[in-house]
């Protein structure tokens, strides 16, 4: 490994840096200014780049971009005590791995510098291009479900009612049931019934005849003949208002309908396909919505399961979504480091697939290096310590078990003891910021036992050095 360069005109500061990473047994150099370490760059680099941003002569942002010029992956720490949003945004526009305002905490400054050499190693290993991902992720039982029944229905012009919660890909599921249709070369309409006013959603659906109403000066074909010969996913249905539901059913029952406002009835060539994250016989008990409309559309009923039921999904979905960041972006793909996406695994996700890909986007924009530790997550992430009541989690360990038994699988103690730990390490690491002393404190074990568990179970990368017990 090569040494890490300290600039700094502050002899003060390289000084603690000498110390600081003596102690941790990482080789260093340091300058007193940002000329000495160009020049030094003609003839030598380093592995990680540490430098303050306002020296006499040449600042760290002309070293930071002349270092870049000529090594590109190289990752760079800006440091200055000028804490100002200016030099910040400059910084990171520079291509800067992590900005660092003085004063700092020496052991976190260590840690930053860390991060940055294992992102550096992983680097000079290089990385495979990520495979092509198909149109729907997921390897869990319960996906696998949900990828039969689409097969079965592909040739089939059932309406289908799709349920499950916020964010769980109804839409997806909906137009992959299309895609695979006889109707695929026709039109896939979608419309959310539950976004729009009651007279406004009336003529979304049915269209109207010019004149019908105030403002309709011309004739307006509605969602129901835009999607003549395809599809149409009315989403959000159990939010429908009850005289809409009557003229829906009418569709449903005789194939026609009327614009609003007109006389002539109309036929409708349409499958409909409905999606609803409320219990719906719930609703028809309390008279919210109509037992002969439900009976209507649950002709086949499409269940999704939850994030939190198929966790052994979140790592391969999470890649996907930080690759198809990167690439709407036009920047690298990042990765997770095992710490964090042992961390999206245990986490409960009650906006699911929707809410892991928006946290993958933000990640990708606002994560300071190419591998993503926990302490990058979003705060409000690491925040949330809600889990599930205790017959939550009993009942799918259960669930898990029975799994893995009919797969005919052996040695369960052993593999569901190691995944149980590493969750148990990976919410401690997250609860304190990585900080592996307060965490085997919280777990009740020692620094060595923590630190031996993090090495045994993949949870961190390397590029971890094992202190001894004081």
């Amino acid at each position: 490994m090569k040494p890490v360069w300290v600039v700094d005109d502050d002899r003060s500061i390289r000084w603690v840096f000498e110390k600081a990473l003596a102690r941790e047994g990482i080789p260093f150099k340091t300058f007193g200014l940002a000329e000495d370490a160009m020049h030094a760059l003609d003839h030598d680099s380093p592995q990680v780049l540490v430098s303050d941003i306002r020296m006499p002569g040449a600042s760290g942002l002309e070293l930071l971009q002349n270092a870049k010029d000529r090594y590109p992956q190289l990752p760079v720490i800006v440091m200055t005590a000028y804490s100002d949003l200016e030099s910040a945004v400059a910084a990171f526009q520079g291509g800067a791995f992590e900005y660092l305002p003085k004063p700092f905490d020496v052991d976190q400054a260590v840690d930053l510098i860390r991060r940055a050499l294992d992102e550096s190693l992983r680097e000079a290993e290089g990385q495979e291009p990520p495979a092509a991902s198909p149109e729907i992720l997921g390897h869990a039982p319960s996906m696998q479900e949900v990828f039969r029944a689409i097969g079965r229905l592909a040739n089939s012009n059932a309406t289908v009612l799709i349920t499950g919660e916020s964010g769980t890909g109804k839409e997806l599921v909906a137009r992959a049931l299309h895609r695979h249709s006889p109707r695929a070369a026709r039109p896939f309409i979608a419309i959310n019934t539950a976004a729009m006013p009651k007279d406004l959603l009336e003529s979304e659906l049915f269209g109207h005849e010019r004149g019908a109403f105030t403002g309709a000066q011309a004739m307006r074909r509605g969602r129901f003949e835009q999607a003549e010969g395809g599809t149409l996913f009315l989403d959000e249905i159990g939010d429908m208002p009850a005289d809409l539901q009557t003229r829906l059913l009418r569709v449903l029952s005789d194939g026609q309908f009327y614009r609003v406002g007109g006389h002539q009835p109309l036929r409708a060539n349409v499958r409909v396909i409905a999606a609803t994250h409320q219990d719906l016989e719930a609703r028809v008990r309390e008279g919210l919505f109509r037992e002969d409309l439900y009976h209507r559309l649950n002709v086949i009923r499409l269940r999704l399961p939850s994030l939190r039921e198929r966790r052994e999904d979140i790592a391969v979905l999470a890649r996907h979504f930080l690759a198809k960041s990167a690439r709407e972006l036009g920047v690298d793909a990042k990765r997770m480091s095992d710490a964090a996406m042992s961390f999206l695994a245990a986490h409960d996700w009650p906006g699911n697939v929707r809410q892991l890909e928006n946290v993958c986007h933000w990640l990708c924009v606002m994560a300071p290096a190419q591998t993503i530790e926990i302490a990058d997550l979003p705060p409000e992430l690491r925040a949330d310590t809600g889990r599930p009541v205790e017959a939550d989690w009993t009942t799918a360990l259960q669930r898990e078990v029975d799994r893995a038994l009919l797969r005919g699988e052996s040695n369960l103690m052993d593999a569901l003891s190691r995944r149980l730990e590493r969750v148990l390490i990976a919410q401690a690491l997250a609860h304190t910021g990585g900080r592996r002393i307060e965490a085997a404190a919280l777990l009740g074990i020692g620094r060595n036992t923590i630190t031996r568990k993090i090495a045994e179970l993949g949870i961190e990368g390397r590029g971890e050095t094992v202190e001894p017990e004081l």
